[in-house]
């Protein structure tokens, strides 16, 4: 039964991230709101669930190495590996504020996350963690953010053109498609993600591989069938919001609500995999810089596969 479920859960993907794509940019068209700012908000923090739940799970049942590398190893998987794959179907724009604010903001989230978990180092603890007070100030960090996505909202809607192609889509319909689509995220995320641990457990891998690779990749299943969708639909803004957001959602409010629940104890080899978020979110920045327009070409999705590639072979080597 839980192959079955397994496979049934990639087409709950598929259609999930299809009704959530369509019904996302309807509202989008209705209300005159910038794609990138949905794909920000309501796509992100929708397909943002099954880490959320995953973690949550993990934090109550005393599991903290699967919750810290369930959301190290989705983060990486999300820029190298799904914007990798929504770039080979179409190069994807990269706006001005997503470049000089969002990313940025990600890696600043990024660098707080590692700061907190080894901040033992410059006191007399001997153990590593991310404290409840450390779960407290990621959560601070993400209203701030919220509200920064408030003040662009703002603005945005501002300088939207009257010429924009309004939805005639019912607000009803465009509703129940999102509610669908998070249904069947959520349901194929889990399904798979129960599948291929069961699979991983059968070949003795350990609880930390697991939460890095398949569990990783599972809960990342729904952003890359989301914005693999988005970008064959040409709705390039839903695919890269989605991303960038989803990385934020995952640091400061994922992440904070586990530590909140039960202190996450940090090993120091997952320094590693903060190194390796930092670089692809690096990698990211120059791969905008060094091309023609700000955007992101086939060749450079095709390396950025390449390089998440290698970073798993260098995970199974770690064991």
């Amino acid at each position: 039964m839980v192959y079955i479920l397994f496979v049934l859960g990639f087409v709950f993907l598929i259609k999930g991230a299809d009704w959530l794509v369509d019904g996302a940019s309807n509202i989008a068209q209705k209300y005159n709101v910038s794609q990138m700012i949905i794909g920000l908000t309501i796509v992100s923090f929708g397909t943002s669930l099954p880490e959320l739940l995953v973690n949550i799970n993990a934090s109550v049942t005393g599991n903290p190495e699967l919750a810290i590398g369930n959301i190290f190893g989705s983060n990486i998987a999300n820029i190298l590996l799904i914007l990798g794959v929504s770039a080979l179907i179409t190069p994807l724009p990269i706006t001005k504020n997503i470049y000089f604010s969002e990313i940025p903001f990600s890696l600043v989230a990024t660098l707080l996350v590692g700061f907190l978990a080894n901040a033992a180092l410059f006191t007399d603890e001997r153990s590593l963690a991310l404290s409840r007070l450390d779960g407290i100030i990621l959560l601070v960090f993400f209203v701030l953010f919220m509200g920064y996505i408030y003040v662009v909202f703002k603005s945005d809607k501002s300088e939207l053109t009257k010429e924009t192609t309004v939805s005639t889509q019912p607000m009803g319909k465009s509703l129940l498609l999102i509610l669908a689509g998070l249904v069947g995220l959520y349901f194929g995320g889990d399904w798979v993600v129960n599948g291929a641990t069961v699979i991983a457990e059968q070949f003795g891998l350990s609880q930390t591989f697991i939460g890095l690779t398949v569990v990783a990749i599972g809960t990342s299943l729904p952003e890359l069938f989301t914005s693999a969708v988005a970008a064959f639909k040409k709705n390039t803004d839903i695919a890269v919001g989605n991303v960038v957001g989803s990385n934020i959602f995952n640091l400061l409010w994922i992440l904070g609500v586990s530590a909140v629940i039960r202190p996450l104890p940090f090993d120091v080899a997952s320094n590693t995999d903060i190194v390796m978020i930092i670089f692809s979110s690096t990698l990211l920045i120059f791969a905008v810089a060094v091309g023609k327009g700000a955007r992101i070409v086939r060749w450079e999705g095709a390396l950025f596969v390449a390089v998440y590639v290698a970073y798993i072979v260098y995970l199974v080597y770690r064991g």
